[in-house]
């Protein structure tokens, strides 16, 4: 963390399993979504266990940088959402599209834009991009940064006060 004032929230892996199934289950009656959009790479991991829960067979990713390890920068779309989905939302399917967290908004604007009528749900928001989204789990302040499980390693931490015991 690039900020010593920044707060940290380390997800463990049961933890962010539990959360996503409880995206799930708070987008159970908005559907039933004929496709799911997750965006690459955090929204991976959520979308797989969305999909699952909700039994939606069309699993399509669109990827996006935003950040350099902990650093925003510009949008790149690093790979476009395929024709298909395009597709079923022109004909009026519902698409769903997933992320891990939305921070800013600066991704979730963009991907949207893509798919203006789809349904927007993270697990994780931020009150900078909490109005990107239509759907999410649990709010975090603007200064915490989310330590995801594909991000740790099991090490030991000092106690928060410095000490050493």
């Amino acid at each position: 963390m690039s900020n010593p004032n920044q707060k940290s929230f380390p997800v463990t892996w049961d933890q962010f399993h539990r959360d996503s199934r409880a995206l799930a289950w708070r987008l159970t009656g908005l559907g039933p979504f004929d496709a799911v959009v997750a965006i690459a790479r955090g929204g991976l991991v959520p979308a797989a266990i969305v999909a699952r829960e909700l039994n939606i067979r069309t699993v399509e990713t669109v990827a996006a940088k935003s950040y350099d390890h902990q650093n925003q920068a510009g949008i790149q779309i690093l790979k476009e959402i395929s024709q298909p989905v395009f597709d079923i939302a022109r004909q009026g399917g519902k698409i769903l599209i997933v992320d891990d967290l939305v921070d800013t908004g600066n991704t979730a604007r963009a991907v949207r834009d893509m798919l203006p009528n789809a349904h927007f749900a993270t697990v994780y928001a931020k009150p900078k991009g909490r109005e990107m989204v239509d759907t999410f789990i649990t709010e975090v302040s603007q200064d915490t940064w989310i330590f995801f499980p594909w991000d740790l390693d099991v090490a030991y931490v000092a106690p928060i006060s410095g000490g050493t015991d």
